[in-house]
Order: C-alpha cells, then structure tokens, then sequence
C-alpha cells in the first residue's frame, strides 16, 4: 500500500490527517501506541500510510518504554500515541525514563475537546501541569489544526536538540478531527554547536601537564564517526576510559583502554582510580548520582581534581559541577576535534592506562563460585559474551540481576545496551522487542528478573502478534532481590514485602505462544540457549537462580 498523504499543499484535511503527515516528512517509520477514541483521526489517518508502522502494546507504559528504545537505537525520537487520563499517566513511566536517560521522544497523548476543558471532563488532565518542571523538555497543547505541522517541527528540535529528550503534545480531540489547509513543514534540521579551538588546545595543554589522566564517557547523540573520531584520540593519547553509568556500549570493552562503568557494582580498582586521577575529561556525561557515587566520588560542585567537562547543552555545563574547563559542544564534533590534537611528545601515563585495563579485564571475568545452587548467573553472561555477535542487543530494566550483565558482558558496538538510568523496573522487555522490530537481523536479548518482567509480561501478546523473535533470560530468585538486599542490611531478619509467589513462567510463555523452557543447572543453559535462537518466534529461558546469592560477591546470611 502506497502512501496517501500526499496531496496539493492547499487541499483542507483533519487534524490526525495534518499530523500524521508531519510525522511522514520527518522520517517517522514507527510509532507505538494503545489506542483510544481521543485521537481516533490519527489512527485512521496511520491506515493509510504504509511508511509509518503501527504497533499496539498491551500497555501504555510498554508503548512508551519501546518509543525511548527506539530513540536510543536511531537517535531520532520515539514516538508515543496514547489516549487522554489514565493513559497518559501509565506513559509516565516512558517519559521518566527518557528524561534521566537524555532519549529524543514525543508523546502525543489524546485530550478532551476544547469545549469541556477546566470542567474536569471525561479524563482530563492539565498536561502542562502534569508534565511540567522537570519531567521534560517541553510541554504544549495544539489548540489550532492549522498550527500542526509548525508545532510537530517545533517538537522534533526541541527532542532533538542539547540534550535530548522527551517532549509532550496534546492533541484536543476536536482539534484532531477539525480540518485545515495541508501547509506542509519541512523536515527539521538539527543544528550542533563546535567545540571552541581556543578549549581544545587548552585541553591538550592540560593533558601535557597530567600523570594520571582518566576519560569518562557517556551522554547520548554520538553518530558513527564521532565514535570512531573518540577511538583515534584515545588511542593516539594512549588513555584510559570509564563508562558511565549503562553507557558501557559507547566504547569497545576489548579495547585495551577501557577501564570499566561507573554506576552500580564499580569495580573498586576503578573506584581508586577515579580518586588518584590528576585529570578528569568528561565527555557527556552528566556525572549523575549513580555515576559520581552520591556526587561524592567526584565531589560537586568542585572536584578535587581538575575537570574538562564537554556537554551539547549549556544548561548543564555548571548546574552540578564547576569544571576547571566548560566546553559546550556536539559530542561527536567535539570527538573529532579532539582527534586532531596532535599527538603527545611522551604520554607518560602509559602504565596507568595499561593497569586500568588488567583491572577491568580481572573483574569481568566470571570466576567459578562453589557456594552457588542453581543457575550461575555470572557463567550465563559469560557465554553469552563468547557467542553472541557484536551487534546484538542487550536489553534490561532494574534489579540486582543487573549487576551481573553489566560486570560481564563486554559491548563492542554503540547503541547496543538498552538500559534506563533512571533504574526503571520492566524497562528491558519492551526494550527488546523494539529492538527485535527495529532490525531484524540482529539478535535482541532481554535479561529479566522476575519482579522486573512481570511488570510488562503481557507484552509476549505483542512480540507475539508483530513477530519479534526476541529470547527473554528471565532471572528467576522468587523475591525482589535489591529490596532484600537493603532491608537486610538495614534490618535483618524481618523480611517484608520482597518474597514473591511467581506463576509458571514456562507455561505462562507458552499460552502467549512463544517458545520457553526451564534451566534448573548452569550447564543445561547453552543448548537451551541454542533452542531459543533457533526457534524463530519469541522466546522465554526461565533461569533458577541461588536466592542466597544477592550480588556477585555477596551472600545472604
């Protein structure tokens, strides 16, 4: 089916119909949605046009986590479609995440009529109030068809722009079945702001003077060549590199610079090293409370050491640390400045750098651990590092289980982890089948606890219904494990609210019509392993974990 939107500038068409090819010109192939009768113009207008895939979650929270999967997969923003009230406050979670994950996204969330707003309608909300603040880039509500493609543009800059993130719409009903002269918008250019020369050769000057240098990653809008543009400068300065935190696919883990994440489960060798660096380069990385360790690690707002921080947004660079050097800038333009720096007379850190890696490759190596029953959880990743292709995705949301698969699993490929900083519960699932749908080709894992996967368990009916080939290793302990962790820390013995009493996943699997299976022994997991992936429909490998076994050196008592 061809595409229909695509008539003379001057024919008068309904507002979904306006959007819808607003969308269209900007390269929208995807969107995802759970319908509802508030934007039910759109949806008829979505009939029509075979270049915008529409797929329908079985939750509004699922929608929006697989629209900031997407963004984080093409760094274009994930688009969101969901009804008015309650499903705009279950899109809440996507958004959320989004924002704190710095994911280009739009959410178009259904509104009652112009006519009954301030009556407190059928499911109405003020979403500038709701989401408002913080909680994203920018907040607005179309009163006027004709305004559409102008403020549709406005939204993918803003999504875009800086630092990415998620932008809300809200689309009056009858605003979207009102009619208007189609006065199409082009499609928006993102403009990056260059490094200053002047900041870049001070940057050099400050790296002749270091002994200690460390380069920290992270941040979002990193394109190909920029990366590649990164591995120069860092191989031609001989440096070490940390990721932050759940950004360890921005930079190979098997290059002998990498020195491991900053986040959850730092390694401690890691953690010495950041406190004896004589230099701190950060290169988008917001150092948030996870990553700077309760901004104690790296003190804010003045770290102990001297900092060179480079942002794309100007509303970072300040608002937490006061860097010795603010150098506003595209990451990826900033990259290949950076590998224009001629290279040092001597790098006198080479042992520093050279130590850095042996200590990240000794702690991501899995170790056998006698006291485990069960599945051994480090050996699973461990396998899945040797045979999984450098492209494949690795999908998870939050949990102790996830201290694991970013300890071992080294990622080779940008754009490979999909993870939320915000720590969002059932983020992973969601994630993978975006991902699975988004290519084909590539391999797309999600690990799960079973707190975490059944948050969104129902979207098996969606990977099931669009074909998404994705495995689920689904980490099964019977409780939520980080909870434990600090409430027996905090009060032991007097364990509330974290055993959980699971279904049977296997089965449970199965009735959605994928394939499952139950991996009770470490080595039973390969050739379980190899079944899934040959199975060519969604796939479900339940793992029965030691529930004594609550981090990868810590045991419950």
């Amino acid at each position: 089916m061809a595409d229909t939107l695509t008539p003379a500038t001057t024919q008068a068409r309904n507002g979904g119909f306006i959007l819808v090819d607003a969308l269209r010109r900007n390269g929208v192939d995807t969107v995802y949605c759970v319908p509802g009768e508030s934007y039910l113009p759109v949806l008829d207008a979505l009939h029509d046009t075979a270049s915008i895939r529409t797929i329908v979650t079985r939750h509004e929270g699922a929608a929006s986590n697989m629209a900031d999967a997407y963004g984080k997969l093409t760094g274009r923003p994930g688009i969101c479609f969901v009804t008015r009230g309650p499903g705009a406050t279950h899109a809440a979670n996507g958004v959320h995440t989004a924002r704190q994950d710095s994911t280009p996204m739009i959410l178009f969330i259904g509104q009652v009529e112009r006519a009954a707003m301030g009556r407190e309608g059928f499911q109405e909300m003020d979403y500038r109030q709701m989401f408002g603040g913080e909680a994203t880039k920018w907040v607005t509500e179309i009163d006027d068809a004709a305004r559409i493609p102008e403020i549709v543009s406005r939204a993918f800059a803003v999504a875009m722009s800086g630092r990415p993130g998620p932008v809300v719409v809200a689309l009056p009903e009858d605003v979207m079945f009102a009619t208007a002269p189609l006065a199409p918008a082009p499609a928006v250019r993102i403009a990056h702001a260059a490094p200053d020369a002047a900041a870049i050769a001070e940057i050099g000057a400050m790296l002749a003077k270091a002994k200690q240098p460390l380069v920290i990653l992270g941040g979002t809008g990193w394109d190909e060549a920029g990366s590649k543009a990164l591995a120069r400068f860092v191989d031609k300065f001989n440096l070490p590199v940390a990721a932050s935190f759940r950004r360890q696919d921005l930079f190979d883990n098997r290059d002998p610079h990498y020195a491991g994440q900053l986040g959850l489960g730092t390694a401690p060798a890691l953690t010495r090293r950041v406190q004896e660096s004589d230099l701190l380069l950060v290169i988008g990385s917001r150092l948030s409370e996870t990553v700077s360790a309760g901004y104690t690690l790296i003190q804010s707002p003045k770290p102990a050491q001297p900092m060179i921080h480079i942002h794309p947004d100007p509303q970072e660079l300040g608002r937490v640390y006061q860097a010795e050097l603010p150098v506003l800038a595209g990451l990826s333009l900033a990259a290949k400045a950076l590998a224009e720096l001629p290279a040092p007379a001597s790098v006198p850190w080479g042992g520093w750098t050279q130590a850095a890696n042996a200590d990240y490759r000794a702690h991501s190596t899995p170790q056998p651990n006698p006291e485990i029953q069960g599945v051994d959880l480090a050996q699973v990743i461990g396998h899945l590092n040797q045979t999984l292709p450098d492209n494949a995705t690795i999908a998870n949301g939050a949990g102790n289980y996830t201290v694991w698969v970013h300890r071992y699993y080294r990622y080779r490929q940008p754009r490979t982890a999909l993870a939320p900083t915000n720590g969002a519960m059932g983020y992973g699932f969601p994630a993978a089948v975006a991902a699975k749908l988004q290519d084909r080709d590539r391999i797309s894992i999600c690990v799960a606890g079973d707190g975490c996967f059944m948050m969104y368990a129902q979207e098996l009916a969606t990977a099931v219904q669009f074909n998404a080939p994705l495995i689920v290793l689904l980490v099964n302990n019977n409780m939520l494990g980080t909870i434990r962790m600090h409430q027996e820390r905090e009060y032991p013995g007097r364990v509330s609210a974290t055993d959980l009493h699971n279904p049977d996943f296997v089965a449970l699997a199965k009735a959605y019509g994928a394939h499952a299976e139950l991996v009770e022994a470490t080595d039973a997991f390969p050739a379980a392993f190899a079944r899934a992936l040959a199975a060519g429909k969604p796939a479900l490998i339940e793992l029965r974990t030691d529930p004594k076994q609550i981090t990868p050196t810590a045991r419950l008592a």
